[in-house]
C-alpha cells in the first residue's frame, strides 16, 4: 500500500480543522443556552437537586470505569503485532473511551441546566418557540460535540499513522464502544428503576401526580432521564458514529486504496456542516407543533447532506476504478464509476435515516393511528394496554428490520456483485446516515430536557396553565424524538456490524460460515440467546 499523498494529507488536515470548528460552534450554542433565564428560586432549588444527583451517579460510575479501562489498555498492548501499532491502538483506545465519556458527561451537565431554563421560558409570551429553541440547541451542543470529537479522533489517527491508520483506529472504535455500553446500560437501568419506583410510590400507593413535590422519588426520576436518555444515549450515538467511521476507513483502504481512506472522512465532515445547518434552522413557527419544526430541520439538513456528498464524490473520486491509487486487485477490472456507486451508497444511507424517522414518528406520534389505538385500549383495563402496546412495538420492529434489510440489498445491487466493494459501500451508507447524526443527537437530548422542564415546573408550582400546556406539548414531542433516535442508532449499528463482520470473515479467509461446523452452529445459537440473558438481568 503506497503512502498517503500530500494532497490527501492536506484534505485530512482540513477535515480536522472542520472538527475543531464544530467544537467551537458547540461552545457558541452552549453559551446561548446558559444565557437564558434560569427561572424562579424554587425552580432553581429543584434543578440543583437534579444536578447533584446526576453528577453523583456519573462520578461514581467513572471512578469504576477508569480502573476497567486501564486494564483493557494493558491487555491491548499485550496483543501480538508491531510495537508502534500496539502503542497507538492502546493510546487511542483511551482517547475513544475518554471522548465517549466526555460526550456523555457534557450532555448530562448541560441538560440538567437547560431544563430549568425551558421551564422558565414556557412562561413567556412566545414560550413555545423559546422553550423548543433552548431544548433543541442544548441537544445541538451535544450533537456538534459528537461530530467534532469523532472526526478529530479519526483524522488524528490518519495524520499520525497514515496508511497504517486502520489498525490503530480499531482501538479508537473499541474504546468508544466499551464506555458507551456501560453508560447506556447503567444509565438505562437507573432511569427505569427510578421511573418505576417514583410511580409505585406516587401513583399506586399515595394516589398523587407523577411530578408531585411531595414524592422525593421524583428527583431520582428526573435524574434518571438525564443519565439514561441523555448521557447514556449520547455516548451510544457517539459509539455508533465512531464504529461506523472506523469500519468505513478500514474497508475503504481495502477497496479504494488511498482515496478510500479519505473519502469517508469527507462525507462525515459534510455531516458537521449539515448538523450546524439543521440545528440553526430548527425553529417553531407560531403555533405549529415542535415535531413539525424538528422534522423540517432534519429533512433540510439531510437534503443538503445528499447534495454536498454527491458534489464531493464527483470532485474527489476518479471516473474509473483504474484511476484509484492502491485499490484492491479484485476491483481493478471493475467497469463501474466509483463516483456514482459512492454517491448512491451515501444517498441510500440518508434515505434510510429519513424513512426510519418517518416510520418511528408514525408509530409513536401523539396523533398517529397506532398510538390512538393503544390509548383506546386503556378503556378496557391495564392488561389490554400492555398487550396492545407490545403488539404495536413488535409490528414497528418488523417494518424497521425490513427497511434496513432493503437498504443493505440495495447497496449490494449498486456494487455490481463485488463483495469487497459491497462491504465498503455498506459502511459508506452508514457514513451517509451519519451526516444526520448531529440533528439526531439534538433530537434525542430534546426529550429528557423537555421532560425535566415539565417536572420542575410542576414541582415548583411557579407556572400558569398556559405555560404548563406548553411544557406538556414539548414533553410529548420529546417522547417521540427519543424513540426516533433509538431507531436510527440501531440502523447505524446494523450497517457497521454488517461491514465489520464482512471484514472479519475476509481477514480470516472464511467468506461464509459453514452451518455444518459444530462450532459455528454453537456460536450462532449462543448469539441468538445472548439478549435473553442480558434482558432479564437488566429488568431484575
Amino acid at each position: 500500500m503506497p503512502s498517503l499523498g500530500s494532497s490527501s494529507l492536506t484534505i485530512v488536515a482540513v477535515i480536522a480543522a472542520i472538527a475543531v470548528v464544530s467544537l467551537v460552534f458547540a461552545l457558541v450554542l452552549r453559551r446561548q443556552v446558559l444565557a437564558a433565564d434560569d427561572g424562579t428560586p424554587r425552580m432553581q432549588e429543584i434543578a440543583l437537586a437534579v444536578q447533584e444527583g446526576a453528577s453523583a451517579y456519573l462520578n461514581r460510575m467513572f471512578r469504576t470505569l477508569v480502573l476497567f479501562a486501564g486494564a483493557v489498555f494493558i491487555l491491548l498492548f499485550l496483543l501480538p503485532g508491531d510495537t508502534g501499532i500496539k502503542v497507538g491502538r492502546s493510546i487511542f483506545f483511551l482517547f475513544g473511551a475518554g471522548f465517549s465519556a466526555a460526550i456523555g458527561y457534557l450532555g448530562m451537565w448541560l441538560a440538567v441546566r437547560a431544563n430549568v431554563r425551558v421551564a422558565a421560558a414556557a412562561q413567556h409570551p412566545d414560550g413555545r418557540t423559546e422553550g423548543a429553541r433552548i431544548a433543541f440547541r442544548t441537544g445541538g451542543v451535544v450533537g456538534m460535540s459528537v461530530v467534532g470529537l469523532g472526526l478529530l479522533g479519526a483524522t488524528s489517527v490518519v495524520l499520525i499513522y497514515r496508511e497504517q491508520a486502520p489498525a490503530v483506529l480499531e482501538g479508537f472504535g473499541f474504546g468508544a464502544a466499551l464506555l458507551a455500553m456501560f453508560m447506556r446500560v447503567g444509565g438505562g437501568i437507573f432511569t427505569k428503576a427510578a421511573d418505576v419506583g417514583a410511580d409505585l410510590v406516587g401513583k399506586v400507593e399515595k394516589g398523587i401526580p407523577e411530578d408531585d413535590a411531595r414524592n422525593p422519588a421524583t428527583i431520582a426520576d428526573n435524574v434518571g432521564d438525564n443519565v439514561g436518555d441523555c448521557a447514556g444515549m449520547a455516548a451510544d450515538l457517539f459509539e455508533s458514529y465512531a464504529v461506523t467511521l472506523v469500519a468505513a476507513l478500514i474497508l475503504g483502504k481495502v477497496a479504494f486504496g488511498e482515496q478510500g481512506l479519505v473519502f469517508p472522512l469527507i462525507i462525515t465532515s459534510i455531516g458537521a456542516v449539515t448538523a450546524a445547518l439543521g440545528v440553526t434552522l430548527t425553529k417553531v413557527r407560531g403555533n405549529e407543533s415542535g415535531l413539525t419544526a424538528i422534522y423540517r430541520g432534519f429533512y433540510l439538513s439531510a437534503l443538503a447532506g445528499a447534495i454536498l456528498s454527491a458534489v464531493a464524490a464527483f470532485t474527489y473520486l476518479p471516473s474509473t476504478f483504474a484511476g484509484l491509487r492502491g485499490l484492491s486487485p479484485e476491483l481493478a477490472e471493475h467497469t463501474g464509476d466509483p463516483r456514482v456507486v459512492s454517491t448512491l451508497a451515501v444517498a441510500i444511507g440518508i434515505v434510510l435515516a429519513g424513512v426510519i424517522l418517518w416510520l418511528t414518528g408514525y408509530f409513536t406520534g401523539t396523533t398517529s393511528k397506532p398510538t390512538l389505538h393503544v390509548a383506546r385500549t386503556s378503556l378496557t383495563g391495564p392488561a389490554t394496554v400492555v398487550l396492545s402496546g407490545i403488539g404495536v412495538g413488535f409490528e414497528s420492529a418488523v417494518y424497521t428490520a425490513g427497511i434496513i434489510a432493503a437498504a443493505i440489498c440495495a447497496v449490494f445491487l449498486v456494487s455490481g456483485g463485488s463483495i469487497t466493494l459491497s462491504l465498503f459501500l455498506i459502511a459508506l451508507a452508514g457514513c451517509g446516515l451519519l451526516t444526520t447524526v448531529g440533528v439526531i443527537v439534538a433530537m434525542d437530548t430534546f426529550g429528557p430536557v423537555s421532560d425535566n422542564a415539565q417536572g420542575i415546573a410542576e414541582m415548583s408550582g411557579d407556572i400558569d396553565a398556559a405555560g404548563a400546556q406548553v411544557l406538556t406539548d414539548l414533553d410529548a414531542v420529546g417522547n417521540t424524538t427519543k424513540a426516533i433516535t433509538k431507531g436510527i442508532a440501531i440502523a447505524t449499528a446494523v450497517l457497521a456490524a454488517t461491514a465489520l463482520f464482512g471484514s472479519y470473515t475476509d481477514a480470516v479467509g472464511q467468506a461464509v460460515a459453514s452451518l455444518g461446523d459444530a462450532l459455528d452452529t454453537s456460536g450462532l445459537a449462543l448469539a441468538m440467546v445472548s439478549y435473553q440473558v442480558i434482558s432479564p438481568i437488566t429488568l431484575v
